[in-house]
């Protein structure tokens, strides 16, 4: 026979008593009987040992869509699109058109009239579903954890995981002028696939960027980047004591950043970031694509304000009791997109390995 947990008949009590005061409320009934008879309820055989609720869909949800903040904080450093969202699935944002020209003492009057040409930035939102988990009715009762709790966590995290590897490669740069390579001295391939040797990324490329970022007087405020697990330490490893110390001041384990260097934010490094091709201009790979032994590992560098993120439709689905599987089924879905803002790409920039 399971044994009920302190926890669960305090949680009980709290929820009879809740209970008890809404059917007195609606019913005109006296509320310490009801919530007793509520509380007596929830401990007779067969029951959790809690008050028999159904699974607050909201509740999960809103689990669910926090996570995938708390695993993946470069989502917290972009332009949220969530209210450009039609019909849950895809994205439109009004795009300002070129700025007007100015004139010092201006002496031609009329002057000319130009039409701002603005154009609409849209793109789809893909889905994310997590395989629908079974828990079989005997274990709602025998076993001594909240299993459901656990499943649903870890769908939670598995879709947290793949949503953030595909967000960077939603703002992976394609176009030539956007990616640089590293030039640091040779070390062996990390990709899972790679073979050879590739070069480190040192302090030196971090500031080339910097120039890269000023001369298309990208604003300096916002500046974000982020490497896997890897490139961090070989550029930690490249810096002085001093770098370190001044680079390290800006930790922050709360919002996911490590430091500061050459005006970028760096976020806590991941297992992986991007995966490019050894193309005369590499080509991203998408995070499911085959690994080669060619590919390059690649870093982000980015502006807040020139990358963008929407979350559309959220579901929760469950079907507790189902006949056929003797026991209770739970998924979850998720949609999300991402994309660079302006069409000519600048402010977001792209570190790939050099090969060695």
């Amino acid at each position: 026979m399971k044994t009920i947990s302190l926890k669960s008949l305090f949680l009980s009590l709290l929820l009879a008593i809740l209970g008890g005061v809404m059917i007195s409320a609606a019913a005109a009934v006296p509320m310490l009987p009801a919530a007793g008879g509520l509380f007596a309820a929830s401990l007779l055989p067969g029951q959790s040992g809690v008050f028999a609720m159904a699974v607050q869909k909201e509740i999960w949800i809103n689990d669910i869509v926090g996570n995938l903040f708390k695993a993946n904080p470069h989502l917290n450093f972009a332009m949220n699109a969530d209210s450009f969202v039609l019909a849950g699935k895809v994205v439109h944002i009004p795009n300002a058109g070129s700025k007007p020209a100015v004139v010092k003492n201006r002496k031609n009057f009329p002057a000319t009239v130009t039409l701002r040409q603005d154009s609409d930035v849209t793109f789809s939102l893909d889905e994310y579903t997590s395989d629908p988990i079974k828990i079989e009715n005997a274990e709602k009762y025998e076993l001594s954890y909240d299993k459901r709790q656990s499943v649903i966590g870890e769908q939670s995290n598995a879709i947290a995981e793949l949503v953030g590897d595909w967000f960077l490669r939603y703002w992976a740069p394609t176009k030539a002028d956007m990616i640089v390579r590293t030039t640091g001295l040779a070390v062996a391939a990390h990709m899972p696939s790679a073979t050879g040797n590739r070069k480190k990324i040192t302090v030196a490329d971090v500031k080339g960027m910097q120039k890269l970022f000023n001369k298309n007087n990208i604003p300096k405020d916002g500046r974000v980047a982020i490497l896997d697990a890897d490139m961090y330490d070989q550029l930690t490893d490249d810096m002085t004591a001093t770098q370190y110390r001044d680079f390290s001041q800006y930790l922050n384990v709360e919002n996911g950043t490590v430091g500061k260097l050459y005006g970028f934010t760096f976020l806590d490094s991941r297992s992986t970031v991007l995966n490019y091709t050894n193309a005369a201009t590499p080509v991203p790979k998408d995070p499911d694509a085959n690994g080669a032994t060619t590919d390059n590992a690649a870093g982000l560098f980015w502006h807040r304000d020139l990358v963008v993120r929407a979350l559309g439709e959220k579901e929760f689905f469950d079907n507790e009791g189902d006949p056929t599987h003797y026991g209770d089924i739970y998924s979850a879905l998720v949609r999300a997109g991402g994309r660079i803002k302006r069409e000519d790409g600048k402010g977001v920039y792209a570190l790939v390995q050099a090969s060695a």
